[in-house]
């Protein structure tokens, strides 16, 4: 049993973390994985959305701990794994926003530390009612200072030092309100939630999805005068794509667009 399990069913990935006795902890073993199969979708065509979940009780549960700890026993502490480790897992995030294919996170149970970093890195979220969301490194002497760059790019500011500093929690229906996840729905509702989002979006032309969502996070690191010059650009290359020409077609004509999605 692999430790992230994949299955696809109609354009969709579906990775589910696969460590529950662990609470699916960011090992160098799930990273490694996570990063191979990131490597994968790049270039897979076939896949235009896709679902990362958690196996058991939880989504995410951090670092592992234990790990880390062990890997102290270095002559420098620990110095050069754990630059490592930040460098691998920074490499993983930063992987999920530069894939073409969006990625929504399915969440429930708990998702902590660079579990909601892992959260805050996809594109979209869905959670379970009740699942809780913190970013609480603080309690026990460590602050959150990488999952740090993801949450306060999704949630304001003012909170986002709230939870870092205090190390409490939010659950889902609070996260849904500051823009962490999408939508906190019934735990007997998450699977179909996350399906029909995922269905929805690779029903869409592919190739447009793929140049809105990397213009979509270009463009937010520009000032507002560089952004409208980029994605004029963006736009005008897009309106000269055969399938934009025939769903325009077809809109006016009423029909169903022939699309030849590559």
């Amino acid at each position: 049993m692999s430790i992230l399990e994949r299955n696809d069913a109609g354009g969709v990935a579906y990775l589910t973390m696969n460590a529950p006795e662990r609470l699916n902890a960011l090992s160098d073993e799930m990273l490694a994985a996570l990063q191979e199969q990131i490597d994968a979708l790049r270039d897979d065509s076939s896949i235009r959305a896709i679902v990362l979940s958690g196996a058991g009780k939880a989504f995410c549960a951090g670092h592992d701990i234990r790990q880390m700890t062990a890997g102290r026993a270095s002559e420098d502490g620990g110095k050069a794994y754990f630059q490592s480790l930040f460098a691998r897992c920074t490499k993983v995030m930063m992987g999920l926003q530069s894939l073409p294919q969006p990625v929504i996170a399915k969440v429930h149970g708990i998702a902590t530390a660079a579990g909601c970093q892992l959260v805050a890195s996809c594109d979209l979220a869905v959670a379970a009612e009740g699942t809780r969301f913190g970013v609480n490194g603080v309690n026990i002497g460590l602050f959150c200072s990488t999952p740090m760059v993801a949450l306060s790019r999704n949630i304001p500011r003012k909170k986002a030092f709230e939870l870092l500093t205090t190390g409490t929690f939010v659950e889902a229906a609070e996260a849904s309100e500051l823009g962490l996840i999408n939508e906190a729905v019934p735990q007997d509702r998450l699977d179909d939630t996350a399906r029909e989002m995922a269905e929805t979006i690779a029903g869409k032309l592919g190739s447009v999805v793929k140049i809105g969502k990397e213009a979509f996070y270009k463009q937010l690191q520009m000032p507002i005068a560089e952004a409208y010059a980029y994605t004029g650009d963006v736009i005008v290359e897009n309106l000269l794509y055969r399938d934009t020409i025939e769903g325009m077609s077809a809109f006016l004509e009423k029909r169903n667009p022939d699309w030849q999605q590559d």
